[in-house]
């Protein structure tokens, strides 16, 4: 199966850039309800991912306490502690699966390392229980036969 059934293009989705302050992620991902956003950068590329714990434990190592220093503080100064790994475009769905175990979303990259959306856990755990459903209704009226 084609992964690029379950994207979410870029241009539906809210991500931050790298040259973003502290501040303007902080608006971003709260404006969105978003507890983690993908980064790229000036070209398009997948920087990675910045998560509320990320900013929380960035703020405190830099002991900010008014939120208009943020407005100075690159988002580049704050420490990611885990990126979100992407898959490429043409990945297969055992990849996919692999890293939606590991993360709310998965970020996808054409094969020029441009970010070109996501595909979240949620759509893929969808997409698995309706084939589980599908298969129960299938062995339930081959067992009525």
């Amino acid at each position: 199966m084609n992964i690029l059934f379950f994207l979410k293009p870029k241009a539906e989705l809210a991500f931050v850039y790298d040259y973003h302050t502290l501040r303007q992620v902080m608006e971003i991902m709260e404006y969105h309800k978003y507890s983690s956003i993908p980064m790229i950068n000036r070209d398009g590329k997948y920087i990675g991912t910045i998560t509320e714990g990320d900013l929380l434990w960035g703020t405190k190592s830099l002991k900010l306490m008014n939120i208009k220093e943020a407005e100075t503080i690159a988002i580049t100064k704050i420490h990611r502690r885990l990126d979100y790994r992407p898959v490429r475009a043409d990945s297969d769905m055992e990849d996919l699966i692999e890293r939606a175990m590991e993360q709310n979303f998965v970020p996808v990259v054409d094969d020029q390392d441009n970010f070109i959306g996501i595909i979240t856990r949620k759509d893929i755990i969808g997409f698995c229980y309706d084939k589980l459903k599908a298969c129960r209704i299938a062995l339930s009226e081959k067992a009525e036969q």
